[in-house]
């Protein structure tokens, strides 16, 4: 029997957002890990995420570390699909700093 999938959905707003310059991939689904997929979308400085997951319950853990991440980055314009298999929240906030990293040297 296949596993259900659920898709979250959130939206952040970045206090001075700052946009990217490309779209990126980063990272794989895998057990206890997941990807990354950023891309750059016209949305008023907003980022918008949907997370699809195999993980019930854990709605609020996900916007708190969408949240701290933005918070962080201030990355704002994009589109955030993240395709997890059961990773922790701390492999999460890897998994996106990572990816924050990618971007930023990108534009080096």
């Amino acid at each position: 029997m296949a596993k259900q999938l659920l898709k979250l959905n959130f939206e952040f707003k970045a206090e001075q957002p700052m946009p990217i310059k490309e779209s990126l991939h980063y990272g794989v689904v895998g057990s206890g890990d997941m990807e990354v997929i950023i891309e750059k979308k016209d949305l008023a400085g907003k980022a918008k995420f949907q997370v699809v997951t195999p993980v019930v319950g854990y709605d609020q853990v996900w916007e708190k570390v969408l949240g701290r991440f933005i918070d962080e980055s201030n990355l704002g314009n994009i589109s955030v699909e993240i395709n997890d298999n059961n990773a922790t929240p701390e492999v999460v906030s890897i998994r996106l700093r990572q990816a924050l990293a990618e971007l930023a040297a990108m534009k080096a």
